[in-house]
């Protein structure tokens, strides 16, 4: 049983990590996006009117590509649309975020009623699931918990490793990271503030529009699309971007606690309906332990950017 939690751990918590590390890119640059989770059903949407276009007339690995890349500019779109919205035009961060998840919600359950076909989606999920062919009842235990997993989840591995890297080890990461604390200062040295802002905003977007690619199309085996409950998802991720004190390797961690934690009341069927329930709140639960413990540190590391959700007038530097 341990094994089976370890590996369904490590599939659910890939939805999460996508949401989270795409959100820590939009909050670094100082950017609360309240919208993640109605962008993550548009990244889905994105990637079903890939596989309903194409599916019949490529290759699988090319529909995986291609299903990939229109995940990734549905959402960037939206990121687009919100830069847009509170960095140009400084609307409010707080009502234009919600205002997107109302509308990215909406969103997928019109278009993706109107293209799905469980066949077909059922079919081509097998290319996006199990890239190395072992099985989940496979005797060796290391390859069960590292090598049986889709394609999705190995991205999402890497995007996350890379994050950290970036935003430690980079000059842009530097850049990006000054913005979100002081972005008056940061213009005053030359860096274009705007660009930024609207690069990473649209670039978290994408990534974390694939975890509505990776729900539909892995986790749920092209079983749903316009009844999936991606939004609420996304509202965990943004969740997990406090629990992973803005880290995308603390990130990486806790996206696994939180996919373990949201399918304990699944596995464990010995106990009780409502004791299953409890596990329900452990993610947040977390999330509040993390706050408090962070205020009480008062590490200034561990700490939000200092001008997150805050509009930057230009004019006033």
């Amino acid at each position: 049983m341990l094994m089976t939690i370890l590996v369904n751990a490590i599939r659910m918590g890939v939805i999460f990590l996508f949401g989270c590390v795409g959100e820590i890119f939009i909050e670094k640059v100082g950017h609360l996006n309240l919208g993640i989770p109605g962008i993550m059903c548009i990244g889905a949407t994105g990637g079903a009117v890939a596989v309903a276009k194409f599916g019949a007339y490529v290759s699988e690995p090319i529909l995986v590509i291609l299903a990939i890349l229109f995940t990734v500019l549905f959402s960037a779109a939206a990121g687009m649309l919100y830069s847009f919205l509170t960095v140009t035009l400084q609307a409010n961060q707080n009502v234009t975020g919600l205002t997107l998840t109302t509308f990215g919600v909406g969103f997928m359950k019109f278009f993706s009623k109107r293209v799905y076909d469980q066949d077909l989606f059922v079919s081509v999920s097998h290319s996006f699931q199990n890239l190395f062919g072992i099985p989940d009842d496979h005797p060796n235990a290391l390859a069960r918990i590292f090598l049986s997993h889709g394609i999705l989840v190995y991205l999402a591995l890497l995007i996350a490793i890379v994050s950290a890297w970036f935003l430690k080890k980079t000059r842009s990461g530097l850049y990006l990271r000054s913005i979100g604390e002081s972005p008056a200062t940061a213009d005053a040295v030359g860096i274009n503030v705007t660009l930024y802002k609207y690069f990473f905003i649209t670039l978290g977007s994408a990534i974390a529009g694939l975890g509505g690619l990776y729900y539909i199309m892995d986790r749920s085996s092209g079983t749903q699309v316009a009844e999936a409950a991606i939004d609420s998802f996304g509202w965990m991720a943004v969740a997990l971007v406090i629990a992973s004190m803005w880290k995308p390797l603390y990130a990486l961690i806790g996206s696994f606690i939180f996919g373990g934690l949201s399918i304990l009341d699944a596995t464990l069927t010995t106990i009780s309906m409502s004791q299953q329930k409890i596990f329900a709140i452990f993610p947040y639960l977390l999330t509040v332990i993390v706050l408090i413990a962070t205020s009480v540190l008062n590490s200034k590391e561990n700490q939000p950017p200092a001008h997150l959700g805050m509009p930057y007038f230009r004019e006033e530097r």
